[in-house]
């Protein structure tokens, strides 16, 4: 046995030492998918091990938080498996006995919702696009299983067996001065919902807190509950919150309480915090470094918080240090463990033979050594016997101790319940769409992929939002007012589709009256937006006595607005002027997006989650 965990031990050092992706430096894994996998199942992550003929595949489809580590862990139990050794045990596989080859993919549109989504599909709409047929489901958390149970009306997957992995609590991230400054204001060290909520109700906001150079607003993030584990978590955590403030003392969350007119206000007040949404974590987490011009607060798990203060990597995203520490809030009124489960499917593409081989896998990455591999990405290990250690520390932002309150998992009809309220409870925005049909936006058809991204755009807006449409070349024209989409959707779609290109680009003019109008009509529960879609390479403003300069201040002065405007330029084509958009994005902290033809889609996912 001391040789074998010799050999694993070899085995984690190489692959600590790499990039943490899939491994190909060996000899190319060769594995045939069922005819039943679709466009989009790739299970391309093996580590490069060679697969042995006879073998037992086992397809695992996990998060994107398990990036960190899966790709190493496959790669080891493969290595070991291929040399004819069980890898849960050490021991050579028995006269007979198949070895196990594992292959593993995340979601290709990045959420445990979807992954989720594509397995119940699988079961009840196989000719949906998105279908997957894993061996193995492991979501972040267990919600998801609950949900694909509930959605197909079958026991695909044993909630009782579903083994936790990994696990790390849904904490709110905050930075250290912010906290320390809340916590001296209340007198306490622990810290709740309506903490929080008290900085925006504060006639001064961070002043009254004594923070320097601080503004009225308050910028709070966090991910759709329909797609994003941590989104789902953060959102049943506040129905909790605000049903027990509203004097619903179940120990588990019920059907009432969602749907109490009480609490949905008090879960609507909570999201009032919200400068904007995401679909993921990862686009919080590449922008959070800017500190707190960009976000004051953001629903993540502690390994996230780890990751950043780290300056650490996570998958293919890179955590960038921020200049101050971020601290965990492991809310008062509770949270939940995200235990990151394997779930074996039991479906009729999932064979005896497979099961057995998930459940080794399953045992494999329970070992003390894969969990401690587990450890040093920033996730407690689910095996007890593991001690925890680094980086589990304080100058990581974390708290052994907590959480303190652990919540308890609703039932499959009050999550569902919960994410068909969101569109009550959410913050809805007031949208400005700005489009440029100057004559440049002529060429490789840049007009008119923005006429498609728009009308596309619109198709999928909720219709609680306020849009409009404003066009410009040499001069602005505004087409619709900002009004209800139900009202306005005819006339958007009439004005788009007449939309010609001709003349000189007044870009800067364009995002100066825009936002200068939005600026004097502020709406304190509205998220304020500006969707930009031109090629950013402005000719005209001079002539209308208007500076990039002057656009970047009025996007500035609504800074200290309880919702100040956000402008997010789209770029088009391969000439776009990059830098000018940039520094439009940086003035609002969003980003540029790339308007190319080929990922509209993406596009489209990515803006509209904003809202």
């Amino acid at each position: 046995m001391q040789t074998i965990r010799l050999f694993i031990l070899a085995l984690l050092i190489a692959a600590l030492t790499g990039c943490g992706g899939d491994q190909t430096s060996g000899p190319t894994a060769q594995i045939q998918l069922p005819d039943y996998m679709r466009q989009g199942e790739t299970y391309h992550e093996t580590g490069g091990i060679a697969r042995p003929a006879n073998a037992i595949d086992v397809f695992i489809a996990y998060s994107p938080e398990s990036q960190q580590y899966m790709p190493r862990i496959i790669q080891a139990f493969n290595t070991l498996s291929a040399e004819g050794k069980n890898p849960a045990t050490g021991q050579p596989y028995a006269t007979g006995e198949q070895p196990i080859f594992v292959a593993g993919q995340q979601p290709t549109s990045g959420s445990s919702g979807s992954l989720a989504q594509g397995i119940a599909n699988a079961i009840i709409a196989p000719n949906n696009e998105n279908v997957y047929h894993p061996t193995i489901f492991q979501p972040s958390v267990s919600h998801w299983l609950t949900l694909v149970n509930f959605n197909t009306s079958r026991e695909i997957f044993d909630l009782s067996d579903a083994q936790p992995t990994a696990l790390t609590p849904v904490v709110i991230a905050i930075w250290q001065s912010r906290a320390e400054a809340i916590k001296q204001k209340i007198g306490s060290d622990e810290i709740g919902w309506d903490d929080l909520l008290a900085v925006l109700n504060s006639p001064n906001g961070w002043c009254d807190y004594g923070i320097p150079d601080c503004r009225r607003a308050v910028y709070y993030g966090h991910t759709d509950p329909n797609v994003s584990s941590t989104g789902l978590s953060a959102t049943i955590a506040e129905f909790y919150a605000c049903a027990r403030k509203n004097g619903f003392d179940e120990r588990q969350l019920t059907l009432a309480a969602v749907n109490s007119d009480d609490v949905q206000s008090c879960v609507r007040d909570l999201e009032s915090l919200v400068k904007h949404y995401s679909r993921r974590t990862e686009d919080f987490l590449e922008y959070i470094s800017r500190g707190p011009d960009y976000l004051d607060f953001l629903a993540v798990e502690e390994t996230d918080l780890i990751c950043l203060n780290r300056g650490a990597q996570q998958g293919d995203e890179t955590c960038t240090k921020p200049q101050e520490p971020l601290v965990a809030i492991y809310p008062e009124e509770g949270t939940f463990w995200h235990e990151h489960p394997f779930g074996v499917v039991n479906a009729d593409w999932v064979t005896p033979e497979q099961k057995t081989g998930a459940e080794i896998f399953t045992q494999f990455v329970l070992t003390p050594d894969m969990q401690k591999v587990i450890m040093s990405e920033g996730f407690r290990p689910a095996n007890p016997d593991v001690p925890l250690e680094y980086p589990f520390v304080p100058e990581n932002g974390v708290d052994v101790s907590q959480p303190q309150n652990i919540l308890d998992v609703p039932a499959p009809t009050v999550i569902t319940s919960i994410q068909q309220s969101w569109s009550l409870v959410k913050k809805q925005a007031d949208i400005m769409l700005v489009i440029d049909i100057s004559g440049s936006m002529l060429d490789e058809d840049k007009i008119g992929q923005a006429k498609q991204a728009a009308l596309d755009f619109l198709n999928g807006m909720e219709s609680n939002n306020r849009v409009g449409l404003t066009v410009f070349s040499d001069r602005i024209n505004h087409l619709v007012d900002l009004n209800n989409f139900e009202t306005v959707r005819e006339d958007l779609i009439e004005n788009i589709n007449r939309l010609n290109a001709n003349g000189g680009t007044a870009l800067y003019a364009a995002i100066e009256e825009v936002v200068s109008r939005m600026n004097s009509t502020d709406t304190a529960d509205r998220i304020r937006a500006v969707v930009v879609l031109s090629d950013g390479a402005d000719t005209a403003s001079a002539d209308l006595n208007v500076t990039l300069n002057d656009a970047l201040q009025a996007i500035e002065s609504s800074r200290d607005d309880v919702n100040p405007v956000i402008v997010i330029p789209v770029g088009y084509g391969s000439n776009a002027d990059i830098n000018t958009l940039n520094g439009i994005a940086r003035a609002s902290a969003t980003r540029v997006l790339s308007g190319d033809a080929s990922s509209i889609r993406q596009l489209l996912d990515l803006i509209s989650s904003y809202f």
